[in-house]
């Protein structure tokens, strides 16, 4: 027996998906043969289903290894490879990602700063993504959640246009926090923009887009929120500095 650590073999988990039998790989004794212009030939024999694939020039692959007999039909292995994985990056390219990005402020971020905040949470919502405002507490300022709960309805007052409010909000620990999702017309007019890309990109010889390289997808680092402007007041007086503006 081979030992990992002794210079024999490693045995490792094949982590490939399943593997598509064709040809000489069948082995089965009898098989449900498909002809190519998909008439149902019955059960034959794999020598004879192989056969008749020869006969055409073309492959005989199985496509239901399930079935009893597994059913093969036969057709030319490169075209269908092919046509399988143009169908699987349609499907990649159809799909809808919606990250969630967060926006943080304070109970005491003043009017210039929120509307900092609100021009990137409207660049989120735009893009596609929904918006996690986060209102943080420090010190004694969570004894007065009615100033976070206000300067998250100004928020989303300012972003009704585009989002609706999926979770209202609820105090986590020492935030406060409201969850917005775009609207439907918003990624009803992504898609819109995207299948016009697409047209003008065919005009112009080009392949698809991908979407990591998506004209329209804008750079998280000049989105995401990094909450500057709000701790340097609390870095002149740390909890204390909170304390001093509770009332007596």
């Amino acid at each position: 027996m081979a030992l990992a650590g002794g210079g024999g073999r490693r045995f490792s988990r094949d982590t490939r998906g399943p593997q598509i039998r064709i040809n000489h790989r069948i082995r089965v004794p009898e098989v449900r043969v498909v002809d190519a212009d998909g008439s149902n030939l019955g059960v034959l024999s794999t020598e004879a289903a192989l056969r008749r694939a020869q006969e055409v020039g073309l492959d005989l692959v199985e496509v239901n290894p399930k079935g009893t007999p597994p059913v093969c039909k036969i057709l030319d292995f490169g075209k269908y490879k092919y046509e399988e994985k143009k169908r699987a990056r349609e499907a990649k390219r159809k799909q809808t990602i919606v990250e969630v990005k967060e926006i943080k402020l304070r109970p005491k971020t003043d009017d210039h700063d929120i509307d900092t905040k609100v021009r990137a949470a409207r660049k989120f919502l735009e893009a596609g993504n929904k918006v996690k405002i986060v209102c943080r507490f420090r010190g004694r300022e969570i004894t007065h959640p009615e100033r976070a709960r206000m300067q998250l309805d100004t928020l989303v007052q300012k972003l009704e246009d585009l989002a609706n409010i999926e979770q209202r909000p609820i105090m986590e620990a020492r935030t406060m926090a409201v969850l917005v999702a775009p609207k439907p017309v918003v990624f009803q007019r992504l898609a819109s923009e995207r299948a016009q890309r697409e047209r003008d990109r065919s005009k112009d010889g080009k392949g698809p887009l991908d979407d990591e390289h998506d004209e329209n997808l804008e750079d998280d680092e000049d989105l995401e929120d990094d909450d500057d402007d709000d701790d340097d007041d609390d870095d002149e007086g740390g909890e204390g500095g909170d304390e001093a503006e509770a009332p007596n």
